[in-house]
């Protein structure tokens, strides 16, 4: 898909995350597309188990840090224009042992890019209330599950989270933009993932953190969000399946409302 083959587009949301936002990337389009008056291109960097700072690997799929994927040279050829940027699933890099420090920096990166291209950002920070309340035994189940080859203590990742959400609060601060704080009752059994029913709910209160959203939208439109929404569906521009690279030229998606997906 060429994007020669396309009008210009006015609008573009930038969307960084991991499992969060890879399940609910059709919500959230959706609901931000509510207040956006056109079509639009949409930048997303997305995948389970994806991390800011480190390459990861889920079910032998890889992907590049999101701090070092694509997207970011692909943002600078493009044409600036109005964007809305949403930060979700940090701390992933935890579990890969990467150190609170080398994911600030890299959350920090991305934010600096962001600004360059002048996007409205808003950020979610880490759950502690959910992490801080998983017992060791949960702990290491879930462990085990997501990351196996992590060997991180139980005291240690909620240290290191809680370094992490602090830098966080003072990131915001420093760069202002907004940080919404998450709810216990959002998560499930793990401490790190929206449980399915709480995802609309979830997403309007990090939603109402951009300044431009129609607060008319909020309640969402089922019957508008029902509808079809892939026109072409979005492929990795580049992605490893046991450790051959597979690449795709962007953008990749087409939505039935005319927007163009760029997924990294």
């Amino acid at each position: 898909m060429s994007s020669e083959s396309f009008p210009a587009l006015s609008n573009r949301m930038i969307l960084l995350g991991a499992s969060n936002l890879t399940l609910s990337l059709r919500l959230v389009i959706q609901s931000l597309q509510l207040q956006l008056s056109e079509p639009g291109e949409i930048f997303a960097a997305v995948g389970h188990g994806r991390a800011y700072s480190v390459d990861s690997e889920m079910l032998f799929r890889g992907l590049p840090g999101i701090a070092d994927c694509g997207l970011w040279r692909q943002l600078e050829v493009s044409e600036k224009k109005p964007a809305v940027a949403l930060l979700t699933d940090i701390g992933n890099d935890i579990m890969y042992e990467a150190p609170s420090a080398k994911i600030l920096l890299a959350v920090e990166w991305c934010v600096r890019q962001l600004h360059n291209h002048s996007a409205q950002i808003v950020m979610t920070n880490l759950p502690m209330a959910s992490i801080e309340g998983l017992a060791e035994r949960r702990y290491i189940f879930f462990r085990n599950l997501f990351y196996p080859f992590c060997r991180l203590s139980r005291v240690e990742t909620v240290s290191r989270a809680r370094t992490i959400h602090a830098g966080l609060i003072e990131m915001a601060a420093r760069y202002q933009f907004k940080l919404i704080e998450s709810e216990p009752r959002w998560f499930g059994a793990d401490g790190i993932h929206v449980r399915y029913g709480q995802r609309s709910d979830y997403y309007r209160s990090v939603l109402s953190g951009l300044s431009s959203v129609d607060r008319k939208s909020e309640s969402h439109d089922d019957n508008r969000m029902s509808l079809r929404f892939w026109q072409q569906r979005a492929t990795f521009a580049s992605k490893t399946i046991l450790g051959r690279e597979i690449v795709c030229p962007q953008p990749s998606g087409l939505l039935i409302d005319g927007s163009r997906v760029f997924k990294y």
